[in-house]
């Protein structure tokens, strides 16, 4: 089992989603503007655009003795084969984040907690589906402390070709605002269900 204060996060998807890149930006977030430890280790199917890929990062407040993954609290589908194969290794009280219009998910462990964003349909109503996984980024921001929201938008615009800053700032604010309000609306069932 992982030590408490190391993250261990492991998020699918297919070549051409950005996935590699989008655990670059958490790993960077992390070390260049968190000050903490961070790894990461990706994986590609056969072929690159197109195929399974994953990006395993690791999170810690120390020294990271261990570069592999082996029980992630935080898993983040962007795709039905990623979730098919990692989701049975995600932690009791684990994170589950999936794209809702690319991922079907099965039964769900009641323990976890659980978050679903349309961040391809968003990127592309914004012009470029290329964008979900900064989509997603944003959304993880506000959804997790796994870095801090000025560490990971900084991280993203760092790591983004200079044209597309723009673009890119407002695909992470969108996948930002969504999550801040399934929060609250989350937030306002529990206060209705203690008075009821």
């Amino acid at each position: 089992m992982a030590a408490s204060k190391e993250k261990e996060i492991v998020i699918t998807g297919f070549g051409g989603q950005g996935i590699i890149l989008t655990g670059n930006i958490l790993g960077k977030a992390a070390v260049i503007n968190d000050n903490k430890h961070a790894i990461m280790i990706q994986s590609y199917g056969p072929e690159a655009r197109g195929g399974a890929c994953s990006s395993q990062v690791i999170i810690s407040d120390e020294e990271i003795l261990s570069p592999s993954v082996e029980e992630p609290q935080v898993l983040i589908c962007m795709n039905q084969e990623g979730y098919d194969k990692n989701v049975e290794s995600l932690v009791p009280k684990g994170l589950l984040v999936w794209d809702t219009d690319l991922v079907e998910t099965s039964e769900l462990d009641p323990s976890w907690t659980t978050y679903h964003i349309p961040s391809t349909r968003f990127a592309e109503e914004m012009g470029n589906k290329m964008m979900a996984n900064i989509v997603m980024l944003g959304f993880l921001s506000s959804i997790s402390e796994l870095v801090s929201v000025e560490s990971l938008k900084k991280a993203v615009l760092s790591s983004v070709p200079p044209r597309t800053k723009d673009n890119n700032s407002k695909a992470f604010d969108r996948g930002r605002e969504y999550g801040e309000a399934i929060l609250k609306s989350r937030s306002k069932q529990d206060k209705n269900r203690g008075q009821a």
